[in-house]
């Protein structure tokens, strides 16, 4: 257990449908800065970097002493609270616009599953950096451990945030009055951890991980998730019963706090660091497993693109009209890959879920799967309802999956990764699939460059260090195939020696200096963007010390500044490399 900061505000409501039911969380975002704000509302669009941009630079609009409303969408909300912060403002409202929640020819909930004028999104706005606790930074909230005041906590707003309805926004585009009177408290918080003994390597693990906390009913997210877990569970639970042991550890955890920061499991990768950085293969996570209807979204490392694609020919498509064929025939026609239109797509890891301290900090391999939305019916980053009151098990019942066969698929493929991570002589990562993904990565951060291309030649930064240790680093994932192909199955110690290769080497893209202002983002290859926390960046340090280049006060520094992350991914890339050697 952990004792964990937390945003309460607990008021008796009643819903549509569930009269009976009381104490429902009103809409409010966890940890707002309380107040009573009051001035001119401006508008700020969706408040990313460039909004504020725009308002200031070209529209000569200050928001400095104002209140701003902005929409959901596009960029994490703590990302909007710190933009909106940093811009001067001394309040902002977040609202869900029907342009992006809204699709065409959907009635609003209960009717279909579009979004009430009424309804609210509740969230948290800390902008953490992977810090877990906002009170312990770095370290477990235990009841010995030191903790920061609250005004000193990391990534806390300084200004009050509250979410409305689309209905009320309408009306408040004028001068407006804020009152936020949230309580933060520090509250013990439980991860429930269970666990099946390996029974050849019991000193390596997979771990199953899924959130349990929801906003409201949380009929997606997270029950939807939290139930392909329990599944899951009892079905390794059945094999056992037959006699069956993993060759390796598996985990199974349901982390409480997620909605308050990915509190349950930052805590418990913070408290069990240096055993997790030792032993653990790879991690999976169990959250929300439908946002949608339309097909399957896999985001996850490259090293199990692979294993995803094999598993995904062995699942039937629960998809109308692709009866008789496989989860990856639906998922490639449905969403094909931009740059190999011969697979589906697979996104990169950002954030926004249980998987970050996992990934981005140990240096884990990780992966997520569920069923999405269709792209181009719909653009927002989540369903429409998601994180309101009308987020019920009648929405997925009547209008998401009906018949539960996308959830079923989804349990199917979560399932299927941690047994064959858990069981597999050799763990099923292919290192060749991360070399073509770096290549493809260098290509694109040297593409923006070249907008550039005349301040590149005057300050001397080059892209030619990088290229070269993506070149060594692709030889070396040749041979390390080759040589996987030839070893002795039945010599323990050759098995062993090239599993730790595989297991370590997502390690070696970590930097224990972490990226810059974000010193628990460490991986050098993936990290949440810098203005959207739930979009994964590649080369995050090049593409950071780039972002808005034309903007500094000091070119000169700045393209120093691009010059060192470029040195810093090409050495982590070419040290990446040498630990894929032979063995001498």
């Amino acid at each position: 257990m952990h004792y964990s900061l937390i945003t309460i505000w607990n008021i008796s409501l009643q819903l549509y449908g569930y009269e009976n039911v009381t104490n429902i969380v009103p809409p409010y975002n966890a940890f707002s800065a309380q107040g009573t704000p009051e001035g001119d509302l401006i508008y700020v669009n969706y408040a990313r970097t460039e909004d504020f941009f725009k308002l200031e630079r070209e529209m000569s609009i200050n928001c400095t002493g104002k209140i701003v409303i902005a929409r959901y969408g596009k960029i994490f909300r703590g990302n909007k609270v710190k933009n909106a912060m940093l811009a001067g403002a001394i309040g902002i409202i977040l609202y869900s616009d029907p342009a992006d929640y809204f699709a065409p020819g959907v009635q609003p909930y209960p009717k279909g599953w579009n979004l009430p004028g009424t309804a609210a999104q509740r969230g948290n706005v800390l902008n953490l950096n992977g810090a877990g606790d906002p009170l312990t930074p770095g370290y477990p909230a235990k009841e010995y451990t030191f903790r920061l005041d609250v005004e000193e906590g990391v990534g806390i707003p300084k200004i009050p945030v509250h979410p409305i309805g689309y209905n009320d926004a309408e009306i408040l585009l004028r001068k407006v009055r804020m009152h936020v009177h949230n309580t933060n408290k520090i509250t013990r918080i439980y991860n429930v951890i269970g666990t099946i003994r390996g029974s050849v390597e019991p000193d390596r693990y997979v771990i199953l991980g899924g959130h349990r906390d929801s906003w409201v009913f949380g009929a997606i997210d997270p029950t939807s998730g939290t139930a392909v877990l329990q599944e899951i569970v009892q079905s390794f639970g059945k094999l056992m019963s037959k006699g069956w042991k993993p060759r390796r550890t598996i985990i199974f955890a349901s982390w409480d706090a997620e909605e308050f920061g990915l509190l349950g499991s930052t805590e418990w990768a913070e408290e069990n660091a240096k055993t997790l950085q030792e032993r653990s293969i790879a991690y999976i996570n169990s959250d929300s497993s439908i946002e949608g209807n339309y097909t399957l979204r896999v985001d996850c490392t490259p090293l199990l693109y692979q294993l995803v694609y094999q598993l995904t020919k062995e699942i039937s498509s629960p998809d109308d009209g692709f009866e008789n064929k496989s989860l990856y025939e639906s998922w490639l026609e449905k969403d094909p890959s931009s740059e190999n239109k011969n697979f589906p797509r697979i996104n990169k890891l950002g954030s926004g879920s249980d998987f970050e301290a996992y990934f981005q900090r140990l240096g884990i391999a990780s992966g997520r799967a569920r069923y999405t939305k269709n792209r181009k019916q719909i653009s927002t980053c989540s369903y429409p309802v998601y994180h309101t009151i009308y987020e019920t098990f009648e929405l997925v019942e009547n209008f998401y999956d009906p018949t539960f066969k996308k959830q079923l698929s989804v349990a199917q493929l979560r399932g299927a990764l941690v047994y064959e991570l858990a069981d597999s002589k050799i763990i099923p990562f292919n290192i060749q699939d991360y070399a073509k993904a770096l290549k493809n990565y260098a290509t694109s951060i040297y593409n923006l460059s070249k907008k550039h291309d005349q301040q590149l030649r005057d300050h001397g930064v080059s892209f030619d260090s990088l290229f070269s240790a993506v070149k060594n680093f692709s030889e070396a994932a040749s041979d390390f195939h080759r040589r996987l192909t030839q070893v002795d199955l039945n010599d323990p110690i050759a098995v062993r020696i090239m599993n730790d290769q595989l297991m370590l080497l997502e390690r070696a893209f970590i930097d224990p200096l972490g990226l810059p202002g974000r010193q628990f983002y460490r991986h050098i290859i993936f990290a949440p963007s810098s203005h959207n926390k739930y979009a994964g960046e590649s080369f995050p340090g090049i593409y950071d010390a780039m972002f808005d280049i034309e903007n500094k006060a000091d070119p000169r520094s700045a393209w120093t500044e691009v010059k060192k992350h470029i040195s810093v991914a090409a050495f982590t890339i070419q040290a990446a490399a040498g630990t894929l050697k032979e063995v001498l």
